[in-house]
């Protein structure tokens, strides 16, 4: 689990390995007092992240087999950038935003920064928009609404360019009706000439 992990961080990314006694005859085998002081030794010298790389000194048919991996096999680099992935999409980051390689949900950073206003950043401003209008509302009215400006936001600049391109050439919809879906409010006919096919408000 991450403890091990940690561990295994704190003495220099090398899990323990084994060490092997070769008796002079077939079946020897430590006795209990020296494995209990063997265990002893090598904790006492050689765990620990500030113990890390210290000589082993080997004696009496002791052999040591290591079975630890360098940092490279183990691969943290791959592990941490997984997890730095995790973290971004848990709060609905693209990867690619934070420069994290390996992530090929969009096509380049624009997509990636356009999915994260659209799809993490506005919705919550929204959300704080109206909460911040029901809030006030009894205290300005209830015909108080707050609304952001997604004109200003650079991001979408090109989004919000065509949106009003579209909206200003449809021809099924009178300029009241267009203003409404800006989000502007409504003007005297009195100052609406036409100017082509489509009215304009006076200048």
């Amino acid at each position: 689990g991450s403890q091990w992990t940690k561990s295994l961080l704190d003495n220099s990314a090398r899990p323990s390995g084994a060490l092997v006694f070769k008796g002079e005859a077939e079946g020897d085998k430590l006795s209990a007092e020296q494995f209990t002081r063997l265990k002893d030794e090598l904790e006492q010298a050689h765990t620990g992240a500030h113990r890390a790389g210290r000589p082993l000194l080997l004696e009496g048919g002791l052999d040591w087999k290591a079975m630890s991996m360098s940092p490279t096999d183990m691969d943290f680099l791959n592990a941490r950038r997984e997890a730095a992935r995790e973290i971004a999409l848990a709060f609905g980051v693209p990867p690619m935003l934070l420069g994290i390689p390996g992530d090929n949900t969009y096509a380049n950073y624009k997509e990636a920064n356009l999915a994260f206003w659209r799809q993490t950043i506005l919705p919550l401003v929204r959300k704080t928009s109206e909460s911040l209008s029901c809030w006030l509302q009894p205290w300005f009215g209830t015909d108080l609404s707050i609304h952001a400006d997604e004109d200003a936001i650079p991001a979408l600049a090109a989004e919000r360019s065509q949106y009003w391109r579209n909206l200003q050439t449809v021809a099924f919809m009178t300029l009241t009706e267009k203003r409404a879906l800006a989000g502007l409010p409504d003007v005297p006919d009195e100052e609406i000439v036409s100017v082509g096919a489509s009215p304009e408000h006076r200048q």
